[in-house]
């Protein structure tokens, strides 16, 4: 089977001859090939051929897009700067407004992704992906999550702030980021995209009734119009998701990337038989620092508290430093058990 191959018919709950490999490497691969994070997050031509090194290199199924969380932000107008060692800095989220009151006249959003530097990048990603992996790899597109995407343009502790009192302009604030998300997103699947990763990452830092009330009603709406322009869509929030599961099982969503404090075994039970979940091996303690036994030891449990469908993956993105072998070994074959 093809890595595409392998990837799509988990998803449909097909048996593969063995689990699809999805690892999330950025800053890994940019040095795996003698680049650095910042020229990763600067320039598509090192994303794709870092990560295209990779894939050949440890047997990984999926072509991925991600690299930092700045992509569609600096087309709101945010200005970037861009450092070897810990990739792009922003000077301030665009409507920061030195923590005053949100003021969504001044809001910019960017109406055509082909016109913002950083997402026109992310999109030539993915148009190589397409002309040089598309037949044999899964290629996923990117955007960021309506929390996380309004989180970055107005300043997180801002953002989280304005949820308390100032809920309106909030949700308003993160339709903008959807209906942006969407647009960014149909350019990616329209040149063959067969996934759109969403990040969300700070959806896990707030309450059960903040999630529920605010972000998830429009996380349904992106994942509900992705899905509908026919993509398979992948879900990433870093951290401790436990209480958000309720929600998150009402999305739709094809792949859960499951962080290393959640217990699979609730995943599953919450989220049902459908969704292949990922991870979630401590990215530090079992990946960085581990053997390449403890390692294969690590995903034997991973697959027995998941079960069907499944993928290989870490809880989050493969640290730099990472021995050779490790990584080797988390991307080992494993064969798919009925």
């Amino acid at each position: 089977m093809t890595g595409r191959e392998r990837y799509l018919d988990t998803i449909e709950g097909k048996p593969v001859d063995f689990l699809p490999r999805i690892p999330i490497l950025m800053r890994y691969a940019a040095e795996y090939i003698g680049s650095n994070y910042g020229a990763f997050t600067r320039d598509h031509r090192i994303l794709v051929e870092a990560n295209q090194r990779c894939a050949q290199d440890f047997g990984i199924d999926q072509m991925n897009t991600m690299s930092d969380p700045y992509r569609e932000t600096q087309g709101y107008s945010a200005i970037c700067h861009y450092d070897p060692e810990s990739g792009v800095h922003i000077e301030a989220p665009p409507l920061a407004n030195d923590g005053g009151e949100l003021d969504l006249s001044q809001l910019r959003p960017p109406l055509d992704p082909m016109q913002a530097e950083r997402m026109r990048d992310r999109i030539e990603a993915v148009r190589r992906y397409c002309a040089e992996n598309g037949k044999t790899h899964s290629i996923m597109g990117w955007v960021e999550g309506p929390g996380a995407e309004a989180g970055d343009v107005r300043g997180v502790e801002n953002f989280f702030i304005d949820l308390l009192t100032d809920a309106n302009n909030a949700g308003q604030l993160m339709d903008t980021c959807v209906e942006i998300a969407i647009t960014f997103a149909k350019i990616q699947i329209d040149l063959g995209a067969d996934t759109i990763g969403i990040g969300d990452a700070v959806a896990s830092q707030v309450s059960w009734p903040v999630y529920s009330e605010h972000i998830l009603p429009r996380e349904i709406r992106l994942v509900a119009a992705l899905k509908a322009m026919g993509a398979k869509v992948r879900l990433h929030i870093c951290g401790n998701i436990t209480h958000i599961l309720p929600g998150i099982a009402q999305l739709g969503i094809d792949v859960l990337d499951v962080d290393h404090m959640v217990d699979l075994r609730k995943v599953r039970r919450i989220v049902g038989p459908r969704v292949a979940l990922g991870g979630n091996l401590d990215p530090v303690h079992d990946v960085l620092e581990g053997t390449p036994e403890k390692i294969r030891a690590a995903l034997r449990r991973a697959y027995a508290e998941a079960g069907n469908p499944f993928m290989v993956n870490a809880g989050c993105e493969i640290p730099s430093g990472t021995p050779v072998e490790n990584l080797k070994a988390l991307c080992e074959p494993i064969e798919w058990k009925p």
